[in-house]
């Protein structure tokens, strides 16, 4: 029994080591309790910007956890990432008011943890509804400056709207643009009947040539009847970039090889950047054709006795930045022969083939219904003197004898015969 005893303690000794050592595994997951973040402020830092800030929990244990925060975008349009830091700044329209939310996330032992969500709002700008502008589209273009020994390029921007529709008629509207850092304030507006502004004009902006960020837009309003909401706009630049056409378009023509050729367009971007279309119109036979290339040079088989209008459109390439807008077509430029010239070649062979098929027909005709005795009859010749002198003198001799008459018959005929023939 002691024996059994003495054998027995070991063993719930081992059982209860096991247990305490799996007890301890577990306890500090049951334990652990992921706090969420505190102090969560949103704060407005420019244009269609702000600046989300938190800061880890302080009674989050044990203090060496080093946790990552899920942020989600609730309003106006719903978003979410993850993140290291306890900052993060976020580029968005706020006329429609601003809401986020952030937890703090972990992963341990191949689980994820998340704490509960905290949450913050801004307000959406006071104003009337309906009084904010409408219809806001802009566009950029790219103009080159040239220097003795540099040649910069400057992005100008022009913005076009309508006037809200419940705006009173004295609201006056006012514009600003904002790219990265910089932020610019219209200075030049068009005005429609009521003296309002519809449009600004910048010449030269802060908007680099190779420009990839967002611009952001912002139109807000006064009034002394009603107070004016705000508009803001996000636009990508590449979905706006109005490119230049292409340079220095040439065309010539060699027997039936006809080869185009360009120079890029006024551009920040290097010519490997660009892609290009080209645009061939048969004057003569009235169809098109469009072929696209990435070089700045078309070859292609033509018919040589037509005339052609050639023109050229560019694009960025989505090589050195995302696809956009295609440029204008180049202006239209002439190459080849006029198209009437081998109408009149072919007029004047067919002309003159039907003239001698005529002649030739009204020959025939002639021949066939003897046209040309009927209207031109025989004029009759006069009779030979010196033969009726010989035929009336050889019938005096002759006497009135039967045989003698049948004999001069016989001369008298082939004379007669002779003058018929000279006479007809």
């Amino acid at each position: 029994m002691k024996q059994g005893l003495i054998i027995m303690v070991p063993a719930v000794l081992i059982l209860w080591g096991a247990s305490a050592i799996l007890q301890a595994d577990l306890l500090p997951d049951e334990k652990f309790v992921l706090l969420p973040p505190v102090n969560f402020t949103i704060k407005v830092t420019g244009l269609a910007q702000v600046l989300l800030r938190w800061e880890l929990n302080p009674d989050q244990k044990p203090r060496s956890v080093n946790p990552e925060y899920h942020v989600k975008i609730n309003a106006p349009q719903e978003d979410d990432y993850e993140t290291r830091n306890t900052e993060s700044k976020c580029v968005t329209i706020l006329h429609e008011g601003f809401s986020a939310s952030v937890q703090t996330i972990l992963l341990k032992d191949n689980s994820l943890l998340a704490s509960s969500w905290v949450s913050a709002e801004l307000k959406a700008p006071p104003g009337a509804p309906g009084t904010s502008i409408v219809n806001l589209t802009c566009t950029t273009n790219t103009a080159a400056d040239n220097y003795v020994h540099l040649r910069s390029y400057q992005v100008s921007l022009r913005c076009t709207w309508r006037v809200g529709k419940d705006a009173p008629e004295d609201t006056q509207y006012f514009l600003y643009y904002r790219y990265g850092s910089s932020t610019e304030e219209c200075q030049e507006y068009s005005k429609d009947t009521l003296k309002r502004n519809i449009a600004c004009w910048f010449p030269r902006t802060s908007i680099p040539g190779k420009g990839r960020d967002w611009l952001a837009v912002h139109v807000n309003g006064s009034s002394k009847l009603t107070a004016i909401k705000p508009f803001d706009q996000l636009f990508a630049l590449h979905a706006i970039d109005q490119v230049n056409p292409p340079l220095n378009v040439t065309a010539e023509i060699e027997g039936t090889r006809l080869t185009i050729q360009w120079e890029k367009p006024v551009s920040a971007f290097p010519m490997h950047c660009f892609d290009y279309e080209v645009k061939i119109y048969n004057i003569r036979r009235g169809y098109f054709q469009t072929e696209k290339t990435t070089i700045n040079e078309f070859v292609s088989v033509i018919d040589d006795i037509s005339k052609y209008c050639i023109q050229v459109r560019a694009a960025v390439s989505s090589v050195c930045r995302a696809s956009g807008l295609w440029s204008q077509w180049s202006r239209p430029l002439y190459v080849g022969n006029d198209e009437q010239k081998p109408l009149t070649g072919w007029f004047l062979i067919v002309l003159m083939a039907a003239v001698c098929f005529l002649l030739l027909m009204a020959s025939l005709l002639c021949r066939i219904c003897h046209l040309w005795t009927k209207l031109f009859p025989p004029v009759p010749a006069p009779k030979n003197n010196i033969k009726d002198l010989f035929v009336n003198t050889y019938y005096e001799k002759a006497g009135s004898s039967e045989t003698e008459i049948e004999v001069v018959s016989y001369v008298e005929e082939p004379v007669f015969e002779t003058l018929e023939d000279s006479v007809f």
